[in-house]
């Protein structure tokens, strides 16, 4: 498992920050990002950097018919700014198989490279809409976690990484039970605006990786903060 020696860093300092005050957890290491898709238009790649942040996500794809259409605007903007960068891909759990979309993904844009600066995948795991069969697009949670094992197993023997997996915490219980299946492989993207912390952890994972926490972001898209030191992110990204 590539991200054996990222976890256990990670999980000492978040031990750590378990064991001490609200205020002294507020002040450990973390490191600015954001995550874009066509939605953003126009971002401001260097001014982020600038303000400190060193990471973004990008939309790359949905199913396994739709290419972002700004991705590789966003990829290559990213790149010249000099944030470590990735894609991820918006999962539809009702129109096809975990694999097919895992595979899909890494064919536009998810794939990952130990070139220091890309992020494994990230697999967007969201609400679903009336038309798409509701909260968990019309699937079982026993069935919900088959598919989410059968990307997250595929995306990783294409690529040699596993991927993050992005959820909040409302919809990892309903969905998955609160499945604790891949605490040990995919770091947690975990969303929820607030100030006041990324609130409940689902599924087993000992923290969060990275925590959406704003819905917006000055130079574009959404806010979030990946949890340990610069040297930890680029950890992340070599593998």
């Amino acid at each position: 498992m590539r991200l054996t020696s990222t976890f256990a860093l990670a999980a000492v300092c978040q031990a750590a920050a378990l064991a001490a005050p609200v205020d002294q957890i507020e002040k450990r290491d973390t490191v600015k990002g954001f995550d874009i898709s066509h939605y953003q238009s126009t971002v401001n790649y260097q001014g982020a950097y600038n303000s400190g942040a060193r990471f973004v996500i990008i939309k790359a794809t949905e199913g396994t018919t739709y290419i972002d259409p700004k991705f590789s605007q966003h990829y290559n903007g990213a790149t010249a700014a000099g944030l470590i960068r990735g894609g991820y891909h918006f999962a539809r759990p009702g129109s096809s198989s975990g694999a097919a979309q895992a595979t899909y993904f890494v064919a536009h844009g998810g794939g990952w490279s130990g070139d220091g600066r890309t992020l494994p995948g990230m697999l967007d795991m969201e609400y679903g809409t009336a038309s798409q069969g509701g909260t968990c697009h019309g699937l079982s949670q026993s069935s919900m976690v088959n598919w989410i094992t059968d990307f997250v197993n595929t995306y990783q023997s294409k690529t040699s990484r596993w991927p993050m997996i992005y959820t909040t915490n409302d919809w990892w219980v309903t969905c998955t039970g609160n499945s604790k299946a891949f605490n040990t492989k995919s770091p947690l993207v975990l969303a929820r605006y607030s100030t006041a912390g990324p609130g409940t952890i689902p599924g087993g994972w000992p923290f969060q990786t990275i925590w959406q926490n704003s819905d917006s972001y000055t130079y574009g898209g959404d806010s979030d903060i990946f949890n340990g030191a610069l040297t930890n992110l680029k950890k992340l990204a070599t593998g």
